[in-house]
């Protein structure tokens, strides 16, 4: 990471143990370290590791006008890599592979009036959704980077990190960044160091909820290196659009043709998630995470080996439709891995 990272309050990222990471390979990864004896190799057996490399995986949900449907088989999809037919492999449905999510959450200024809904909302989705084998963890982003609350599978735990959040302004003190601009809010720093930082090691699925009103200022990172980030993570980004209607002059809503909420479509977009925009309603606020638990609860994972058998570490752009009745939400790439990531 960048130099500047040493002044924030992340630093604790630094000290984690290894053993944050999940006992499983993240998919596509290499398998864990085993302290059993070598076990003799025939030739036939060297290209099986050449195959696993190119394994990808791909998570999606689908929905027709009824909401989502749970019924899908391998025959019902179709998958393209850069245009050029993919053979599935695997198809399940995978609602109960252990999850890990991170919570992003804004504390800028423009926060200020709908920091307690965040704070409570947040809390009961976690509640209705950690179960002993997930994992979740709390960032607080404005002028400063924050963990306040590392990996735990306990929702009460998240709860009492949530509780203490503070809207951080900076008045008075400036910015981490160097710009001179006391109210920052470095929203892709904290995207990129929560999917480098804590989630690219683990295993199953992964992703990112930001509570925030999507505007930026003072980050180091952009909008393309904080989706690469997470497209490397192989994490999945739903951003809840929420404001002070009293920071934006009384308005009702965060306007979409807004430049910030414009990146978060596409941030949200191109890593297979969405964006809800609940303006500062609080029960917007409820239905929205609701509507993420739904969609956890109903994802598929496919699994293909790419033809592509390159390890340049390149962007390849995928298409998965499974008819034309049904809206197919997921990532709309990956990247391949190089031949360093091998080493």
């Amino acid at each position: 990471m960048r130099a500047y990272f040493l002044t924030v309050a992340l630093l604790s990222l630094s000290l984690l143990p290894a053993a944050f990471a999940q006992e499983a390979p993240s998919p596509g990864g290499p398998p864990p370290a085993s302290d059993a004896p070598a076990v003799p190799q025939n030739d036939t057996d060297a290209p099986t590791l050449n195959v696993n490399v190119n394994l990808v995986n791909l998570y999606f949900s689908a929905r027709d006008k009824d909401g989502f449907v749970t019924n899908l088989v391998k025959n019902d999809c179709m998958l393209g890599e850069d245009k050029v037919p993919q053979t599935i492999k695997n198809f399940t449905q995978e609602k109960n592979l252990p999850l890990t999510i991170g919570i992003l959450l804004d504390t800028s200024g423009s926060q200020m009036n709908v920091l307690p809904l965040e704070q409570q909302s947040g809390a009961t989705f976690l509640r209705n959704v950690l179960t002993p084998k997930d994992e979740a963890f709390l960032i607080s982003f404005d002028i400063n980077v924050d963990l306040l609350a590392d990996y735990t599978n306990r929702a009460s735990e998240i709860k009492r990190a949530l509780d203490k959040a503070q809207i951080n302004t900076g008045a008075g003190t400036g910015s981490v960044t160097g710009n001179g601009t006391p109210r920052g809010t470095l929203l892709f720093d904290a995207v990129s160091l929560a999917a480098n930082e804590k989630l690219r090691q683990e295993a199953g699925r992964k992703i990112l909820v930001l509570l925030t009103d999507g505007g930026d200022q003072g980050s180091q990172e952009t909008l393309k290196s904080a989706t690469e980030a997470a497209q490397k993570a192989d994490a999945i980004i739903y951003v809840i659009l929420i404001a002070d209607h009293a920071f934006y002059g009384g308005g009702f809503g965060i306007n979409l043709a807004d430049t910030g909420a414009r990146d978060m479509e596409q941030l949200a977009r191109e890593t297979g998630g969405r964006v809800i925009n609940v303006g500062n309603n609080g029960k917007k606020l409820e239905d929205a995470f609701n509507q993420i638990q739904d969609e956890l609860r109903t994802q598929y994972l496919v699994s293909f080996t790419s033809t592509n058998k390159k390890t340049d570490g390149t962007y390849r752009k995928l298409d998965l439709a499974c008819g034309k009745s049904l809206k197919v939400q997921t990532r709309k790439g990956y990247y391949a891995i190089s031949s360093i990531d091998q080493q």
